[in-house]
């Protein structure tokens, strides 16, 4: 984790990082930067699609040693803050039973079909800050295949009448329940 922290350092031209996140709760086999960087999800995207080596690749490395490497990032001066993306409630429990520097932020994917109310209360009880991503639904996803523009809420009716009602794009509309939502 230190020599990918570093070498971050080094293509942002930077001397510390403000917050560096653990991307998802998952740990996948190493790629050394001599073969690929950055190495990505998959291990070895030259493989024939279907072969073991073309896929991702779990690596059995506990949730509890990347948090311990990230704080150790801090105690050695490369790191302001940490935080993780993509953590349940559960993940979020646990980590806080081992956790020796607290998580600075919880980046999570919520949007009017995706409210997540139950994680946003036990950020908050843990005084954890919250960011959001793909505030628009499935719009962020129908570029890598994995929605289409149909799932979007940017395309309900609900949305498009407040839009049409209120003078504001149908992005402004999801963006304002967020909003208001959030500071519920």
């Amino acid at each position: 984790m230190e020599a990918a922290c570093r070498r971050s350092l080094t293509d942002l031209g930077l001397e510390y990082i403000d917050l560096y996140l653990i991307h998802f709760p998952i740990a996948l086999n190493y790629v050394d930067f001599d073969d690929r960087y950055p190495p990505e999800w998959v291990f070895d995207p030259a493989a024939q699609i279907g072969s073991a080596s073309a896929g991702m690749q779990r690596d059995a490395v506990p949730l509890s040693s990347t948090w311990a490497a990230m704080e150790g990032l801090v105690e050695s001066g490369l790191v302001r803050q940490i935080g993780v993306c993509n953590y349940s409630t559960a993940l979020l429990h646990d980590l806080m039973s081992y956790a020796r520097i607290k998580p600075a932020m919880l980046q999570i994917e919520s949007h009017p079909y995706l409210t997540q109310e139950a994680l946003l209360r036990t950020a908050n009880d843990y005084g954890i800050a919250v960011t959001a991503f793909s505030p628009l639904g499935a719009l962020s996803y129908v570029s890598l295949d994995m929605a289409t523009p149909a799932e979007s809420v940017l395309t309900q009716p609900v949305v498009l009448a407040a839009a049409e009602r209120t003078g504001a794009t149908p992005a402004q509309v999801v963006f304002a329940g967020v909003f208001s939502a959030a500071r519920r």
